[in-house]
């Protein structure tokens, strides 16, 4: 087109082309744009494994009064002030094992029949509570501190050590060297105490400040065992440890080819 308005010869209408200038470079920052999507998931076998495997849960504690454990300190203390002050030495002296409470009535009788009551003054079979848990059960059953041992306060001469010795199913005394080896105050008390304790929660029907000890009569480390209930079920389990208070094993199981130690409850397992 002229400069009076005239189109220029030959140029189609279509074909006009504005140039608008070269586009200038942005000067604009890069930046990025955070989504939220994070770093994708990749579950490894200790995860899968920790997931299935969960963790133990904690057994609540028994509530014990204040006034419990002064009553049983003020006993252990009575204990100590008895034992300190009678006559004659504690000895041991073997017997069979199941045979203790045996051995204690023959001694006693004997004593009597030879008139030895000045030199033999008693005999005791050590006893202590225990939890024993069988088939998922916990009951409280009393067992012998000492199995195949029997305590007697005596005053040690040939006499007396001859009365005692021939009691029968005594095997011999605890000895040093073949001479009878008399217990510390120390070592009777700690055999005394879970019996003297136990007597003190039974009259009083209460609890005791000091944890029983808990048997398990169903398992024993190293035996294996079939997985019954849990995401290992079917899985045979060998049991490396035993936690009789909270009622769980730990066991080895194979897990994605290999040993992978879980942990479980008793009603989740069963013996092969």
């Amino acid at each position: 087109m002229t400069q009076d308005g005239t189109p220029l010869e030959g140029a189609d209408a279509d074909d006009i082309q504005i140039d608008l200038g070269a586009a200038e470079p942005s000067e604009v920052d890069d930046f990025d744009i955070d989504l939220g999507f994070g770093e994708p998931a990749t579950a490894s076998d200790d995860d899968v494994l920790a997931n299935l495997v969960g963790a133990p849960e904690p057994e609540p504690e028994p509530e014990v009064s204040a006034d419990t454990t002064a009553a049983e300190e003020s006993l252990l203390e009575e204990l100590h002030q008895r034992l300190r002050f009678q006559e004659g030495d504690w000895y041991v002296i073997h017997t069979y094992s199941g045979m203790e409470n045996r051995v204690k009535q023959n001694l006693d009788s004997r004593v009597k029949t030879l008139g030895m009551e000045e030199h033999i003054f008693e005999s005791i079979v050590p006893t202590e509570e225990v939890i024993e848990i069988r088939n998922g059960a916990r009951k409280t059953v009393t067992r012998t501190v000492l199995p195949g041992y029997v305590l007697v306060r005596m005053d040690m001469n040939d006499e007396s050590w001859g009365a005692v010795r021939h009691t029968p199913s005594v095997t011999g005394f605890v000895a040093h060297a073949n001479a009878p080896v008399p217990l510390s105050l120390e070592e009777v008390e700690k055999m005394l105490a879970p019996a003297v304790l136990a007597r003190a929660a039974a009259a009083n029907s209460g609890p005791s400040a000091r944890k029983k000890k808990v048997e398990v009569a169903d398992f024993s480390v190293g035996d294996n065992v079939m997985v019954v209930q849990g995401p290992f079920a079917g899985v045979h389990a060998s049991i490396t440890e035993i936690n009789a208070n909270n009622q769980r094993i730990k066991a080895l199981v194979e897990i994605l080819g290999r040993e992978t130690p879980v942990d479980l409850t008793f009603s989740q397992v069963q013996k092969d």
